[in-house]
């Protein structure tokens, strides 16, 4: 969609070329929402892309995922062996969409975009990312990829923020996993995701929800809880008013969804 009142468009080649944000901006990664339907209030677009941020880059102790890597980049990630390397394709399958879509739209830009069925925004909280913030004063933030998304549409950046990477810790991708996903539709948007992981050494488990939420949650317990624990657990973290409602699913199917998929996961994982 031709984005009429976009009167200019900036391609900063690095930080220090980023101008000061205005109202009427917009960060722009891959585009693929902010080309999707009317912004009559911006005037200004800041290309990310031209910056030249790689990737993915693998440390020592965390994967690097830039704010503008793409789906497809990401998806196409050999994950090394790690156990809970699958989440990253079983995520990345979760954003529906045409190759087009995949080759443009990023990890960055999911996140950002805040809606409740992110795949991106479900992958980094179940793998306790953090997400590296670029202040406009030049310092930088570490938020907590829980902590990110905190309702529909709203992310924790300040004006003139820009998210740059999400970063994984390797320690999370050893986690064994669980994944579930369901949508009214063969081809819809998530209405529930859940991904459960259970820690090598120590047993601990962990369970993330989301679209079933208007924000991600993630649950930590010392061991995979028996039905009982993890009902009272689930109720007591999720009051009634946390369910997402829309087109997509009303909130007492969603929170049917979740128990039945929680209870899935718990079972699976204590195989």
């Amino acid at each position: 969609m031709d984005l009429n009142s976009v009167t200019a468009i900036i391609m900063p080649e690095n930080r220090a070329a980023l101008p000061a944000s205005q109202p009427a901006d917009a960060f722009l990664a891959g585009g693929t929402w902010v080309f999707s339907e009317p912004q009559p209030h911006l005037t200004r677009l800041i290309d990310l892309t031209s910056l030249g941020w790689p990737s993915l880059t693998l440390g020592s102790t965390h994967l690097e995922i830039a704010a503008t890597c793409t789906i497809a980049t990401l998806a196409a990630f050999e994950p090394l062996g790690w156990p809970a390397g699958p989440l990253i394709l079983q995520c990345c399958r979760a954003l529906l969409g045409s190759f087009k879509i995949w080759n443009m739209a990023t990890v960055g830009g999911n996140l950002c975009l805040a809606l409740p069925a992110a795949p991106m925004a479900a992958l980094a909280t179940a793998l306790q990312a953090e997400c590296l913030v670029w202040a406009p004063d030049g310092g930088i933030r570490h938020i907590p990829a829980e902590g990110f998304v905190t309702g529909p549409q709203q992310n924790a950046l300040r004006p003139g923020e820009v998210l740059r990477a999400i970063n994984i810790p390797l320690a999370a991708l050893q986690r064994r996993s669980a994944f579930r996903q369901i949508s009214l539709t063969p081809h819809g948007r998530s209405a529930a995701l859940l991904i459960g992981t259970i820690a090598p050494d120590t047993a601990e488990f962990a369970l993330t929800v989301t679209a079933a939420t208007r924000r991600p949650l993630r649950m930590t317990f010392p061991s995979i809880p028996d039905e009982a624990e993890l009902r009272t657990r689930i109720e007591s973290a999720i009051p009634q008013g946390l369910y997402y409602d829309d087109i997509h699913g009303r909130p007492a199917w969603r929170r049917a969804m979740t128990f039945h998929l929680a209870e899935q996961i718990c079972a699976e994982l204590a195989a």
